[in-house]
């Protein structure tokens, strides 16, 4: 008993005179809680959202402020124009698209009902759930808001109706797989670039090898190249079973390019290798190393919109993930394997990752000269 005292002893001074270990016990975990509380929530709020109003009468304009009031939709553009609504949901600028047909105020006033259209990016998955039923709820209390002088000709003691029609695009059978799979291929590849990166070289300081490979002819850039190229050949294998497990085991569609996915990926990986390098150069052990990456991993999966979708987080939580290469490559990854986004609809995310990884590369490197002597 006395031995498991003493041994227990050793432990706690250990944690508590290693800054480092100390601040992964207690520091860590209030970061990870102040942060990921605003983020795990599945209230929707400012979802974007396209509105083509081919009737511009009063009516139609009440039902455009109706949503944009209620909080839940930030309304992008409101025309005429279909094929932008389509650009607008293909792009993934937009979860929901309302078309208000030609003589909507005149089926209210003749026959105190009319149709209107809902189309839904289910390629978000349960957001786009929400946001239908947000959508749904607006216009049915919007209807009944309508008075009986509202519908002229129609019977008095019947309120007006909306009927609505929904349609669910790129994942009409919101089946939640084909929504998640992609998703976790891009976390498969995160944890091969970032994680074991990251111990692989904190190994070599744990061995003294790095010391020992520093005094050799061998240059920085070798090193760095030497260690980091497998796992960026491991992590395109690695995406490359998943894809064909995905599609073996949960029929998830390949509507897109793959080669163009693995182009992306092979970008998305520099990125990845470049962030376990530089923990690399923060940590002295194996297992300081997997604490810090298994932070990082977090924040970066919980706020890319993997599991919680960004229109429920917060709104500054929204715009620091942005910054969240995640989420940009999730998104890539869901456009192109289940709505076949071709390369204009992924411009934008693609080059946020292309400059994410020249500076983050770029700095580590520098990061690691610097301390790797």
């Amino acid at each position: 008993m006395h031995r498991i005292l003493y041994l227990a002893q050793a432990e706690v001074l250990h944690v508590i005179r290693d800054r480092a270990t100390l601040a992964q016990v207690f520091v860590v975990p209030m970061v990870q809680l102040l942060i990921l509380a605003n983020a795990a929530t599945f209230q929707i709020r400012n979802s974007d959202t396209y509105i083509v109003d081919l009737d511009r009468t009063t009516v139609s304009r009440g039902l455009v402020t109706r949503m944009r009031a209620s909080g839940h939709f930030r309304i992008e553009e409101i025309s005429s124009s279909l094929d932008r609504a389509n650009e607008g949901l293909l792009a993934g600028d937009v979860t929901l698209a309302i078309v208000i047909p030609h003589d909507f105020e005149r089926n209210i006033v003749r026959a105190g009902q009319a149709p209107i259209e809902l189309s839904v990016n289910a390629e978000k998955g349960s957001a786009a759930g929400i946001v239908q039923a947000y959508a749904l709820r607006i216009i049915n209390d919007y209807a009944a808001e309508l008075s009986p002088e509202a519908a002229g000709e129609a019977d008095a003691r019947h309120p007006a109706r909306i009927d609505v029609s929904v349609r669910s695009r790129y994942n009409a059978t919101q089946n939640y797989k084909h929504y998640m799979v992609p998703g976790i291929l891009v976390a498969l590849v995160t944890l091969i670039g970032t994680l074991l990166t990251a111990q692989n070289i904190a190994r070599e300081k744990e061995l003294g090898t790095l010391e020992q490979l520093n005094v050799t002819p061998i240059t920085r850039g070798q090193f760095i190249a030497g260690k980091l190229l497998p796992f960026w050949a491991l992590g395109l294998i690695e995406l490359a079973l998943g894809l064909a497990l995905g599609r073996l085991v949960f029929d998830i569609p390949l509507r897109g390019s793959v080669l163009l996915l693995f182009g992306v990926a092979s970008v998305y990986l520099f990125v990845a290798l470049g962030v376990g390098l530089w923990i690399s150069t923060l940590v002295e052990t194996q297992q300081q190393a997997m604490f810090v990456s298994f932070f990082i991993i977090n924040i970066y999966l919980l706020m890319s919109g993997l599991f919680t979708p960004i229109d429920s987080m917060a709104p500054w939580v929204q715009v620091v993930t942005q910054v969240n290469p995640v989420r940009h490559f999730v998104a890539i990854s869901r456009a192109i394997l289940v709505k076949g986004a071709g390369p204009a609809e992924i411009a934008r995310p693609f080059l946020i990752l292309l400059t994410t990884a020249i500076v983050v590369l770029t700095f580590a490197i520098r990061q690691h000269r610097k301390v790797a002597r």
